[in-house]
């Protein structure tokens, strides 16, 4: 399958820079994932779509802020450093620029000594490993020289850096925000609840796969980097309840899918408790095993996540989908508008 056939014409004024004073203001495309119907909706709408008993599964992986800007100590060159992935022992997998003056046994002074950085291994597309070396607390140190690591298409500074975070964030260590959570308030999240629907968290710490691009021409030639995750026993109890008792388990993003589908293939289609790394790659042809229906914002041409959410689908109704989102000036990418791929309603099928 080409990484062509992904494609689509997104024009650049369309990708928000900026997020919404109101987090449920933005637009809602409801789309029948069978049939290909839509439905011009606002975020706030969604409640409308859930029905008593079913499952909202949310990933609460809280965004550090990740991007650092130091100084090469022997040259006083500027580098850019984005944490990835804590190894443990004070050291990270990052992502640098300009990472050709970056090789083993280069240091990089940040916030004038108070974090200290020796490169320790080098990696692809601009991969580096840092060993640090600070006083106090490593967090702390991040807090007070860090900065949200928003994706290269947003060129606007972001006021408030909570708005780069969802208001459930709890497990720290992604590199970019799950951005279809990002719609939600606990106003809404306590509505849905008092609809009857059960809302669970998860854990997956976006890394480097969301800032890698597919550079071959065939899906299948493509690698996706591995991301952590954890589910624990009282998530996935909640899930395997849902699906005993007739309800529906939607997702919250690109994600809380993954997480599932990775546990579901790996358990027989059960969701058990479970930790560790996935490299899951969904595209066309594979079989969802966990989800009825997925919330996603609208995803870069050509990327992993398109295909993802083709897979769920098909690929014709997801393109026929964004060019209806292009048409109607939906906002686009993680400050933008959402989708919602709506699942059966229950005994549809029965």
């Amino acid at each position: 399958m080409n990484v062509e056939d992904f494609d689509f014409h997104l024009p650049e004024e369309l990708i928000a820079q900026t997020p919404l004073k109101d987090r449920t203001a933005s637009r809602l495309l409801v789309v029948d994932r069978e049939t290909g119907s839509m439905d011009d909706r606002n975020f706030s709408d969604i409640l409308e779509y859930f029905e008593l008993g079913d499952c909202l599964v949310l990933n609460d992986t809280k965004v550090l802020p990740a991007r650092l800007m130091g100084t090469k100590e022997e040259t006083g060159a500027t580098i850019e450093v984005l944490l990835l992935t804590d190894k443990g022992g004070d050291e990270w997998e990052t992502l640098v620029k300009p990472a050709k003056r970056v090789k083993p046994g280069t240091v990089v002074t940040f916030g004038d000594g108070l974090l200290k950085a020796e490169c320790t291994g080098v990696g692809d597309h601009g991969g580096r490993t840092f060993k640090f070396s600070y006083e106090g607390i490593f967090y702390e140190v991040l807090d007070r020289l860090g900065e949200m690591p928003l994706p290269p298409y947003i060129h606007e500074k972001l006021d408030d850096r909570d708005r780069y975070q969802t208001v459930f964030a709890k497990e720290r260590g992604s590199a970019a925000a799950p951005t279809a959570g990002l719609h939600f308030t606990e106003e809404l999240l306590d509505r849905i609840r008092e609809k009857g629907v059960k809302i669970v968290f998860i854990t997956l710490h976006v890394g480097l796969g969301t800032f890698r691009p597919v550079s071959v021409d065939t899906i299948e030639s493509h690698e996706m980097h591995s991301e952590y995750y954890s589910v624990s026993e009282e998530s996935a109890a909640a899930i395997r309840k849902t699906k005993e008792t007739g309800g529906r388990v939607i997702a919250v993003g690109t994600t809380s899918t993954r997480t599932l589908e990775t546990i579901a293939s790996e358990n027989g289609g059960e969701i058990v408790a479970a930790g560790g790394w996935t490299s899951i790659f969904i595209y066309p042809g594979y079989e969802y095993k966990a989800i009825d229906g997925l919330i996603t914002n609208f995803h870069l041409p050509k990327s992993t996540l398109i295909m993802l959410v083709s897979a769920f689908s098909s690929r014709e109704i997801i393109l026929n989908a964004y060019r209806h989102a292009v048409d109607g000036r939906y906002r686009f990418f993680s400050f933008g508008d959402a989708m919602f791929l709506m699942p059966p309603k229950k005994g549809r099928n029965e």
